[in-house]
């Protein structure tokens, strides 16, 4: 049994029924403090997913922690400027209403959220690599723009057939 201690109990409170059908562990609460129950690798997944939501992430986006098999990350900012004025720092980050935040979503493909003084991921953990340093520069203080071309420049494009090749009989 994991025991973890919750700031948004209410919103896990609220999906209880459905968290617990879509993780396959039973949950209960005792004030901000939420028990885990079930089998280990599902403890484990649960208590990810609930980090994630306490993190602020929306439900259908922890939920895909387990479902698709996705990771989560927190990085500190504190961790990587000497900077003392944290508000300009996460503003960096964020983008003005909430632009960088967004590009660097879809860039990524990972989910990506500011909360205080970290910067929570969901995603791949290959893609998530990429997202690190890609807001590692941008908390370092490179401009949003070397950062995009640094993004698309590691976004891997899909390959399309379009059918236009002959194939050769062998």
């Amino acid at each position: 049994m994991k025991r973890i201690l919750s700031n948004r109990i209410g919103t896990i409170i609220k999906e209880k029924k459905g968290l617990e059908e879509a993780l396959d562990v039973k949950l209960s609460n005792r004030g901000k403090e939420l028990s885990i129950e079930g089998e280990p690798l599902e403890e484990y997944e649960a208590e990810k997913v609930i980090d994630a939501l306490n993190f602020g992430f929306k439900i259908e986006i922890a939920l895909m922690i387990k479902e698709k098999e996705l990771a989560f990350e927190v990085l500190n900012i504190k961790e990587f400027t000497k900077r003392k004025d944290m508000h300009a720092v996460r503003a960096r980050v964020i983008g003005t209403k909430g632009k960088t935040l967004k590009a660097l979503t879809e860039l990524t493909d990972c989910f990506i959220e500011v909360h205080e003084n970290n910067v929570g991921i969901i995603g791949h953990p290959e893609k998530m690599k990429i997202a690190q340093e890609a807001i590692e520069s941008l908390i370092r203080g490179s401009k949003q723009a070397s950062v995009y071309k640094f993004l698309e420049k590691h976004h891997p494009k899909p390959i399309v057939d379009l059918g236009l090749k002959e194939k050769r009989k062998i």
